[in-house]
């Protein structure tokens, strides 16, 4: 018996209750005060006509003050009964009767799904690869509204407890290729309990918040726990590493001869306020651009008369030297470093992986927090401008904002760029909508939680796929596409249908580098395919396969 049935039965033995004791009131009341026997039939009658207000027959009016002030209480109860049963018992109807009906079990015939406990908005980026990709998957949902949302959006949801073994038999989970579980660590480590319990060979991989808690995970039966936060953090870091020691170790490793970078131009660089065409990057580096992202929005194609902006990310392909030299270029006249010009605003798991890779590399740094702790510089409002008078925000080089909501980080962006114009600002920020507002801002550098989140778990649930750029703007996969198997990239018009460049072929285990509109795939060719996650869910949209 539901929630609701409980309340109907409830309400109505007390409904029932009160009648029956109004009605021998009502009997003994006209029996005493009135002078007029009545049966306990017609005591009845005259209750049920008061309660519903359609009168009260021939008995009216009383004589008796007795009987009158009884009646005027009656009408009272009566009237209160009436309002009460709206909620308990019409509201309710009403409601499920016009509301969605959210399904609770997936059909039968659904096969080698994932399962997603529950959601949260990282799991947008994850359903997105899936979505390209024709891979079926199901929500596990208890929240109603929530569900509902999800089911109206052309989700496919159920609503069920994902802790339950009930809840995810009815999602299929004996017959799915993955379950995903990514919310609170405790809940998830319950999930992960359920799942094993049902269905054990079901691959599980779970998300953890706090990498310490990951063991557990492990213990509860989790094949894989990853922990994106501490990635973000030191892909952050390196951010400002690079900067400091003029050392690319955030490269995307193709092969032997090629690699991918992300390189911002800083503020004084010479390239600032040059043309692509004029900035000799070609001539003097030999790499080769393939986008960049130029306020917040990425450009696969740069024309030569594109100028180049302090905060312009180059994304870039070339071998290790080539990559030195243009990251030489992004920081010629760039200030080395001092003690203390680096500052990192919010000391959470993020803003810990920050300063713990900062410590490895040996670069100093200030610390600010609103929480009080023994590793905090500064304890303050990070939108608040005298809480980074106080950093030394005059001194700073770099900020590296680590903190957990995306509408402090772009209000804190405002207040930098307001107090510092100079100084390079690298956030992280929640969902992925937040990163053109942030860039907008004045961010120079933008790396979304659930973009990260929903590459590591695509990357790990997906087979013959690998994600090479889990913790970078661009996305980078190698993957097949039989869709154009024996056609050429240039009849295939791969950039200008899909937005996304072929940076190489991994064809029988050999890297093949020098790619062009003429090449051809192959049988079995794996492509490297570089763009940002919109344009490579079209590409797999386009030319890839169900996995």
């Amino acid at each position: 018996m539901n929630t609701w049935h409980r309340r109907v039965v409830g309400y109505t033995a007390f409904l029932g209750v009160v009648m029956i004791l109004t009605a021998v009131s009502y009997q003994w009341g006209m029996r005493t005060y009135e002078g007029d026997p009545v049966t306990f039939l017609h005591s009845m009658q005259v209750v049920v006509e008061m309660f519903t207000t359609t009168g009260f027959g021939g008995d009216s009016p009383w004589s008796s003050p007795q009987m009158n002030a009884f009646i005027i209480v009656m009408d009272l109860v009566g009237m209160a009964l009436l309002i009460g049963t709206l909620p308990v018992l019409a509201t309710p109807l009403l409601e499920n009767a016009f509301s969605t009906t959210i399904p609770n079990a997936v059909d039968d015939a659904l096969a080698d799904h994932v399962v997603i406990c529950s959601y949260t908005p990282r799991a947008d980026a994850l359903t997105a690869e899936l979505d390209s990709l024709d891979v079926p998957y199901v929500i596990v949902e208890p929240d109603r509204d929530l569900a509902a949302e999800l089911y109206e959006d052309g989700h496919r949801v159920i609503r069920a407890d994902p802790e339950s073994t009930d809840g995810l038999e009815r999602a299929g989970l004996p017959a799915a290729r993955a379950l995903v579980a990514d919310g609170d660590d405790q809940v998830d480590a319950s999930i992960v309990l359920a799942a094993k319990e049902l269905a054990e060979d079901v691959s599980v991989l779970s998300v953890v918040e706090e990498p310490d808690r990951a063991r557990y995970h492990h213990l509860a039966g989790a094949d894989q726990v990853l922990s994106p936060r501490s990635m973000l953090g030191q892909s952050l870091a390196a951010k400002v590493t690079t900067a400091l020691t003029a050392e690319i170790d955030e490269a995307i490793e193709i092969s032997d001869n090629l690699e991918l970078a992300e390189l911002p131009i800083h503020h004084g660089s010479a390239l600032v306020g040059t043309t692509l065409a004029d900035s000799g990057i070609r001539e003097e580096t030999g790499v080769n651009v393939i986008g960049a992202w130029v306020q917040g929005e990425f450009t696969a194609t740069l024309p030569p008369d594109t100028t180049l902006t302090a905060g312009t990310v180059l994304f870039v392909s070339g071998d290790q030297s080539q990559l030195s030299r243009l990251l030489e270029l992004t920081q010629a006249g760039f200030r080395p470093f001092g003690t203390g010009e680096t500052i990192v605003v919010g000391y959470g798991q993020v803003g810990q992986s920050v300063t713990a890779a900062l410590d490895d590399a040996g670069v100093s740094y200030t610390t600010i927090d609103e929480v009080e702790n023994e590793n905090v510089d500064v304890v303050g409002d990070a939108t608040d401008p005298e809480t980074f008078t106080e950093a030394g925000i005059g001194a700073a080089r770099t900020v590296v904002l680590a903190l957990p909501d995306d509408t402090t980080t772009e209000f804190a962006t405002l207040v930098i760029r307001d107090l510092a114009p100079e100084t390079e600002i690298i956030a992280r920020v929640e969902e992925q909508p937040s990163i053109p507002k942030t860039f907008r801002a004045g961010g120079d550098y933008v790396l979304s939680l659930a973009t990260v989140t929903g590459r590591m778990i695509a990357s790990n649930v997906l087979e013959d796929r690998d994600v090479l750029s889990l913790d970078r703007q661009v996305e980078v996969i190698r993957m097949r596409a039989p869709k154009i198997t024996g056609r050429t990239i240039g009849d295939a018009d791969i950039r200008a249908k899909t937005g996304c460049t072929v940076v190489a072929i991994d064809r029988d285990g050999t890297i093949v580098t020098d790619v062009g509109p003429d090449t051809r795939i192959e049988a079995d060719d794996r492509l490297v395919i570089a763009g940002i996650d919109e344009k490579i869910r079209t590409f797999e949209r386009l030319f890839g396969s169900a996995q």
